[in-house]
């Protein structure tokens, strides 16, 4: 039985971080893949969807972008030039050469440290001092009636289609979905977007504000705190009808599931119980504070829920290795950008006003609008704002919500504020160039310096 200091199961964007990392602390790595080595964010997901929203911008403002030339560069993009599915010999290369072992199967375990990996009728065991869950997710599907019979589109099909629909109605509005509804709808599909609350439920209100606004003069149908509640497949003119908690009903040839992700099919197939893990088909694991679910086991990633982005997988995974080395670390979550890339874009980090309250902070707030800015002026923009959090009692940052072109750069002065505590004082004091967003959450630090006086 071959045995590493560190199995890795799952090579997306988590698990590669923790892969290459071990490797450059000198540690011997197995990584161990079902599908594609890299995982949804190169194939199905950031890079596919970033490079579509980027030709509907170009289109959008005058641009010559037909949905061909759109398509075609995003198959570059994701590997899959005259090919039905993407190529991942890259990601397997680049592991390669930084010395891991690449094992294609599905894992599980069968003891602790001990591993059996199976692939077309075969399988092997291997052994580990570590092991590092990183299985990532797939997108929930609602018990919805009439959807089954309908049939429905999840991120997959979003990213990488080559002809385009019609119609298409959305439902569930988090980032991805807002993603898909801006570059749809700027290629000329009729586009629906349906909200249980607002739109990016997680955002500052007046985000969610803004992207509301920025889709609907894209095009898109916003229906905001309303649900689906069923189904009529095919009931008009060859669209299915979505019946909509409000009594209204959206048509469209395509219906797209964005209702949120859950990692519990690959966790499930994982013999977790084998390591006294109890595990009841949750949609992710709860790890302790420093990501262990038992002796020498960590879970990362989408397989934790803490924020299902790239950046923040990529740091678990290297966050992981270093518990896992010894090395003595604090742990910190309180500091992760979470952006919107639609046109404008949006970027935030930290708590809202109502969140600090929920944790006993005594914060207040201070916001600016964007279009009145010198930067707004320039670009002609006449929606965006930025708004801070300010812990009152610690003189410092809590949050911060961008909306306007250069949201999702700006935020990171604040993402590093919130990291270090950087005194509000020495924010505002802090030279921010002009014209810029930048610019603009720089008068808000001065603003709140004078009330902390």
């Amino acid at each position: 039985m071959d045995s590493f200091d560190f199995v890795v199961i799952g090579a997306g964007a988590s698990g590669e971080a923790a892969a290459h990392y071990a490797r450059e602390r000198g540690a011997s790595v197995a990584i161990i893949e079902r599908d594609l080595f890299g995982g949804g964010c190169p194939f199905w997901a950031c890079m596919p969807s970033k490079t579509l929203l980027h030709a509907a911008e170009v289109r959008a403002h005058g641009g010559d972008y037909p949905w061909p030339r759109a398509s075609d560069r995003r198959d570059y993009m994701i590997s899959r030039e005259h090919r039905d599915y993407p190529d991942d010999s890259g990601h397997v290369r680049d592991l390669e050469a930084a010395g891991a072992t690449v094992i294609r199967g599905s894992a599980r375990f069968t003891g602790p440290g001990r591993l059996e990996v199976s692939r077309d009728g075969t399988s092997r065991e291997i052994g580990a001092r570590d092991v590092i869950i990183a299985v990532g997710s797939e997108g929930k599907v609602p018990n919805l009636e009439g959807l089954e019979q309908a049939g429905y589109w999840t991120s997959r099909e979003a990213t990488s289609l080559r002809e385009l629909p019609r119609s298409i109605v959305i439902l569930g509005a988090g980032p991805s979905g807002v993603e898909f509804a801006q570059y749809f709808a700027r290629f000329g599909v009729r586009t629906a977007i349906v909200a249980p609350r607002q739109v990016n439920p997680a955002d500052h209100p007046r985000t969610s504000e803004f992207i509301a606004e920025v889709l609907r003069r894209s095009g898109v149908d916003v229906r905001t705190n309303v649900r689906a509640m069923r189904v009529r497949p095919r009931a008009a003119d060859g669209e299915h009808v979505v019946e909509l908690s409000d009594g209204s009903t959206i048509a469209a040839e395509v219906i797209q599931l964005t209702v949120g992700r859950t990692s519990a099919p690959a966790l499930k197939a994982l013999g977790l119980d084998r390591l006294g893990v109890a595990y009841a088909g949750e949609d992710t694991l709860r790890p302790d504070e420093r990501l262990r679910v038992a002796d020498g086991v960590y879970a990362i990633g989408d397989a934790v829920g803490h924020e299902l982005s790239t950046h923040l997988g990529h740091y678990e995974g290297e966050l992981a290795v270093k518990i896992a080395l010894g090395d003595e670390l604090t742990v910190d979550f309180r500091a992760v950008p979470r952006c919107v890339y639609i046109d404008p874009d949006t970027g935030s980090v930290g708590l809202r006003p109502d969140q600090a309250a929920e944790q006993g902070i005594d914060a207040f707030e201070e916001t600016a609008d964007f279009a009145t800015s010198s930067k707004g002026y320039v670009t002609e923009t006449d929606i965006g704002h930025a708004t801070i959090v300010v812990d009152r009692g610690a003189k410092v940052l809590a949050g911060a919500f961008l909306a306007g072109p250069g949201a999702s750069e700006a935020i990171h002065e604040a993402v590093l504020a919130l990291k270090l505590r950087t005194p509000i004082a020495v924010l505002a004091e802090t030279i921010h160039a002009y014209p810029t967003m930048a610019r603009l959450i720089g008068g808000l630090f001065a603003k709140a310096a004078l009330k902390l006086r």
